[in-house]
């Protein structure tokens, strides 16, 4: 597996949606073209909202995984 390296890391630990993709959005902007964010949730409705979210918006869903009961994603802006 390819290590991706995050330029920013954005903890939605413990937020029900729609907050996740609410700061999502919010951190991405932030962001040039290219770089890459790191998301953590705990929802258990993040994984197809980010999915939807990164076909709305032309953001890249590099990779998501699960970990200790943690949902990560990461997502090159576009």
């Amino acid at each position: 597996m390819d290590v991706i390296t995050e330029d920013q890391v954005l903890d939605c630990t413990g937020l029900l949606c729609p907050m996740p993709i609410v700061k999502t959005t919010k951190a991405i902007k932030e962001l040039e073209s290219g770089q890459v964010l790191k998301m953590i949730a705990t929802d258990p409705g993040s994984p197809p909202d980010i999915e939807a979210w990164s076909r709305q918006t032309g953001n890249e869903l590099l990779r998501s995984l699960t970990e200790e009961g943690k949902f990560i994603f990461f997502l090159r802006k576009k």
